[in-house]
């Protein structure tokens, strides 16, 4: 509520539950304390099933358990199971068991408990309570660290859930990331001809030089439309099963047995954060160079000093260099060099902040630039500059040394 910690699980429930065929109709932030119940007497008629996350650790701010029960009228009995398996984890890191601790231990009467193999607190499944008072539906109450509930929802909430709604429906979901278009121009290609037919459920979200195409419906649907998705986003599509575009550039260089060589200015390592990121990537990427200062350039990369004293750092030869000097120094098949102005300051009339050039250079083959302009700020630029990277190197993959001029990489 403070806004210093980010809610990731409203996109993570998302991608975990539609395939068993339920579907994510509100989400609330509330802080800890009273506001809790409030959320849960307002969701009761509304939902079939309420995911609770957070509030369940052994501080004095950690209530979930606590109003959630007394709502309910259900006691809180200690669980034996629970208070030993905390008291093994705290032994197993040398921390003294306390009653504080025990506190997780507390579950509403006839509760189940969801063990948490990388935590103290258990989630707590309460099935549906019907009186003449109160009608709840089904009810988890589960913990707030990711590495702690996402685990705990695979292996023990979603088994429940599987339950609960038996047959899967005959719908599916396809997500087509699409680089260099914004959401107007894929509804103008492909979007508004899709949701015209009835039968289809459209769906965009937009990030930095980058939409998604959702597209839900049943199979037979999803195959008969997909090939006029594909030829409509052509070479602006990089993947129709969510894959990321690092992602893809990765998959594809270790399909081909090439690798890769960074160096990167004002994206500060941005790019090689990225790629780092995807599993495999150790596979690929041989080196990744942080070149910020005009002296690195010279002495990392052997950018000629006579190439910046002519054109500045920030310039399509420079870039060129860059990239040839991240694959000869290394010996990558292919390097990247991305050089540009992030502001607020160093702009001119003819290179404006927002100044952008990323060079792919590959072994016997020409090496190709792309200038853009980013009028936007620091990190938004570092983020955009990474993208048109990435792109720049799946087009040369996918499609050979043919111009990247032929994908816009604007948003």
């Amino acid at each position: 509520m403070l806004g210093s910690v980010t809610n990731v699980y409203p996109a993570y429930f998302g991608r975990q539950l539609f395939p068993i065929g339920l579907r994510v109709s509100r989400q609330e932030t509330i802080p800890d304390g009273s506001a809790i119940r409030g959320a849960l007497l307002d969701a009761f008629p509304r939902c079939e099933i309420i995911l609770v996350t957070g509030g369940l650790g052994p501080t004095t701010d950690d209530v979930t358990r606590e109003v959630t029960a007394e709502l309910l009228g259900l006691p809180l009995v200690r669980s034996d199971s629970v208070a030993r398996s905390i008291e093994t984890r705290l032994a197993r890191r040398n921390i003294p068991l306390s009653e504080r601790m025990l506190r997780q231990a507390m579950v509403p009467e006839g509760a189940s408990v969801i063990p948490n193999h990388h935590g103290t607190a258990p989630g707590i499944y309460i099935p549906p309570i019907l009186t003449l008072s109160l009608s709840t539906p089904h009810l988890f109450l589960l913990p707030g660290p990711p590495r702690e509930l996402k685990p705990m929802f695979e292996q023990g909430v979603l088994p429940i859930l599987q339950g609960i709604r038996g047959e899967r429906p005959d719908q599916e979901y396809r997500n087509f990331n699409v680089v260099g278009l914004g959401e107007s121009a894929v509804e103008e290609l492909i979007g508004m001809e899709l949701s015209q037919r009835g039968d289809i459920e459209v769906g965009y979200c937009a990030r930095p030089n980058e939409v998604d195409l959702r597209l839900i419906a049943p199979r037979a649907v999803l195959e008969e439309v997909e090939p006029r998705v594909l030829r409509a986003l052509g070479r602006n599509l990089v993947s129709r099963d969510g894959q990321l575009i690092e992602e893809v550039v990765v998959s594809r260089l270790t399909a081909l047995g090439k690798t890769v060589a960074l160096a990167e200015s004002c994206t500060g390592g941005l790019l090689a954060n990225r790629i780092t990121n995807v599993p495999g990537a150790s596979r690929v990427l041989l080196e990744g160079m942080v070149t910020y200062s005009n002296e690195a350039k010279i002495r990392s990369l052997g950018v000629p000093e006579i190439l910046i004293a002519a054109h500045g750092a920030v310039s399509e030869p420079v870039a060129r260099a860059m990239a040839e000097g991240a694959a000869a120094r290394s010996g990558a098949d292919y390097g990247i060099g991305i050089t540009g102005i992030a502001g607020p300051d160093g702009g001119t009339p003819e290179k404006p902040t927002g100044t952008v050039f990323v060079s792919v250079s590959q072994r016997d083959d020409a090496t190709e630039c792309l200038r853009e302009f980013f009028p936007t700020d620091r990190g938004t630029l570092k983020q955009l500059a990474s993208q048109l990277a990435l792109n720049s190197l799946r087009l040369r993959l996918s499609f050979g040394g043919e111009s990247l001029a032929t994908v816009p990489a604007r948003n």
